[in-house]
């Protein structure tokens, strides 16, 4: 009896084991799958919100600035592209072909020699404040110049072959050097343009000399085409410099102070105008520097002592050298006759 009563309770556990695993079972499948579910909604959630991000929805922000609260700009990755596989590119290959030009020409054409003998005398042609503004402008636009193009450049041409603490150190150093000495730059663009913009204003002369080249290559070179104080290449340099450097610093202010209203677009815009009118005053001012330094003799001179020598003065600038001569001439004329009329007041008063 009492075996009886052991295989009767062990078939009922055995049976209330099975029943509670088989409603077990599905209560667990049912929990794994709302689970699932809830997980795929959530995932859903997600990508609609990074959906409108990628999209350049604005979300909310605190913020009062235009579009502080997009996450992502569309239009940037437009910016991006001309930027970094368009402008960068065709930069590199504008700066290294002006180079590669002015070498070709010292070495196949050579330097604008002068014809004659230097006499010794000295014509005087800058002055000192002349001088003063011409060396200050170039120190800062060829430090600015610098440090603009490491930070476009560099990553390429620096950046794999210094420690990342250093190259950081570098980009930080050019950003805030570009940063703070871009108002210096306009400030000594309007004094230069207020300086020299009555010698600077183009006239027929200026087309005649760039007919014949500035006598400088081809069957023109050694011609000496007549110049007034500034010839045509010099007013060609003086303008560029004004016009494209008027440029770049209006576009470098709206970059270096954000603070007005300016939205992405307006800064997208400002850096790519910026940096193309920067690139073009880079190769204008690599023949600046060339004619400066290699390509034509005396050309240093006058900006370093401020004189030139009379045979520099009349070959390249020879319509000067005559006003300059006549005005001497006539300095003396009018003092030859207070010398005499004094002369005569000394005589009657012995």
């Amino acid at each position: 009896m009492l075996n009886t009563l052991k295989r009767a309770s062990l078939a009922m556990l055995s049976m209330m084991t099975a029943l509670l695993l088989t409603f077990a079972m599905p209560t667990s499948a049912e929990g794994q799958s709302s689970k699932v579910v809830q997980q795929e909604i959530t995932q859903l959630a997600g990508a609609d919100y990074w959906r409108e991000v990628r999209e350049g929805q604005e979300g909310y922000t605190t913020s009062k600035s235009p579009e502080h609260g997009v996450l992502i700009s569309k239009p940037g990755e437009t910016w991006y592209i001309l930027k970094e596989k368009w402008m960068s590119p065709a930069g590199a290959v504008a700066i290294f072909g002006s180079i590669a030009m002015v070498i070709m020409a010292y070495v196949f054409v050579g330097p604008l020699m002068l014809s004659k003998p230097r006499t010794g005398k000295k014509m005087k042609r800058w002055s000192r404040l002349d001088r003063a503004l011409h060396w200050s402008m170039a120190f800062t636009f060829l430090t600015l110049a610098f440090s603009g193009l490491m930070l476009v450049y560099g990553k390429h041409f620096l950046k794999p072959y210094v420690p990342t603490e250093f190259w950081g150190f570098i980009v930080m150093l050019a950003k805030q050097y570009h940063n703070y000495m871009g108002p210096l730059f306009f400030i000594l663009l309007m004094f230069v343009l207020l300086k020299w913009w009555r010698k600077s204003i183009p006239n027929m002369t200026d087309i005649r000399w760039f007919m014949k080249m500035g006598g400088m290559v081809g069957k023109h070179k050694g011609t000496h085409p007549s110049a007034g104080f500034s010839n045509g290449g010099e007013k060609a340099i003086y303008w560029l410099l004004i016009f494209f450097g008027a440029i770049v610093a209006v576009s470098g202010l709206v970059l270096d102070f954000p603070i007005f209203g300016q939205t992405r677009r307006d800064m997208e815009l400002s850096n790519l105008v910026h940096a193309i009118s920067a690139l073009i005053l880079i190769c204008g001012f690599i023949f600046h520097i060339y004619i400066g330094l290699f390509g034509m003799e005396g050309a240093l001179e006058g900006m370093v002592t401020g004189e030139v020598d009379e045979t520099w003065a009349k070959e390249h600038h020879d319509l000067w050298y005559e006003e300059v001569k006549s005005k001497e001439a006539m300095g003396e004329t009018e003092s030859k006759p207070t010398t005499e009329k004094g002369a005569k007041a000394n005589e009657q008063t012995s």
